[in-house]
């Protein structure tokens, strides 16, 4: 089963590989805020929850997050798979979801971490164009949509988020840092972790992960 969790710091090109697995295994891309987004606009007991903490402008609890992923995870459409972006992001978080995996039946099979240098990163960032519709991934130099300033997907105006910039970068580095090295062992110790160096093309990338997402369908 293809139930997958997708590490990397931002600007390693996760956004990318993560459309092409979707559309390759036709699995569903679970982000955390589109995660909270969804169970907002159902109006969900969870959902309701976080709609008023993020309203006063608080973090979302761990044990909040924790069920909404739960809640996700246990819809029909995680049955054939999922890919997990941006959780977990802690140990806490990581020692929940084995827990709760083996309970929803849904227990996460593969850890796919993509790694690239800081220097690569922040040329990366401050190149970086998305699409606030669909999610989709571009760079001004290296990955150019066909049409400029407009996602090859949905038709969108890419823009530029306002955190991607070598400042707000230096400050999320340090924060996933402390988060991820204690992951990467944890899913090590599990026998799911796979590394990939990600100082190549996007196409060299994922034909590396594709190779491993297959070999375990």
């Amino acid at each position: 089963m293809l139930n997958i969790i997708l590490m990397g710091p931002p600007g390693a090109g996760k956004g990318t590989q993560a459309t092409r697995i979707v559309d390759a295994f036709h699995i569903p891309h679970i982000s955390t805020g589109d995660m909270f987004r969804e169970a907002i606009s159902q109006g969900t007991p969870l959902g309701l929850q976080a709609k008023a903490i993020i309203e006063r402008g608080d973090l979302v609890p761990d044990d909040i997050t924790i069920g909404l992923v739960k809640e996700r995870l246990s819809q029909p459409d995680c049955a054939g798979g999922y890919l997990l972006d941006g959780f977990p992001r802690t140990i806490h978080q990581a020692e929940a979801l084995k827990d709760l995996g083996p309970e929803i039946d849904r227990e996460v099979a593969l850890v796919v971490d993509i790694s690239v240098p800081d220097e690569e990163l922040v040329r990366r960032i401050s190149g970086r164009r998305v699409c606030p519709k669909c999610g989709a991934s571009y760079h001004v130099q290296d990955m150019k949509p066909a049409k400029d300033g407009v996602c090859d997907r949905c038709g969108s105006p890419l823009v530029q988020r306002k955190d991607d910039n070598e400042a707000s970068l230096k400050i999320r580095l340090e924060n996933y840092y402390k988060q991820t090295a204690p992951l990467q062992a944890f899913y090590a110790k599990e026998g799911i972790y796979h590394a990939f160096n990600g100082v190549c093309s996007a196409d060299a990338l994922f034909d590396e992960i594709h190779s491993l997402l297959e070999a375990h369908q």
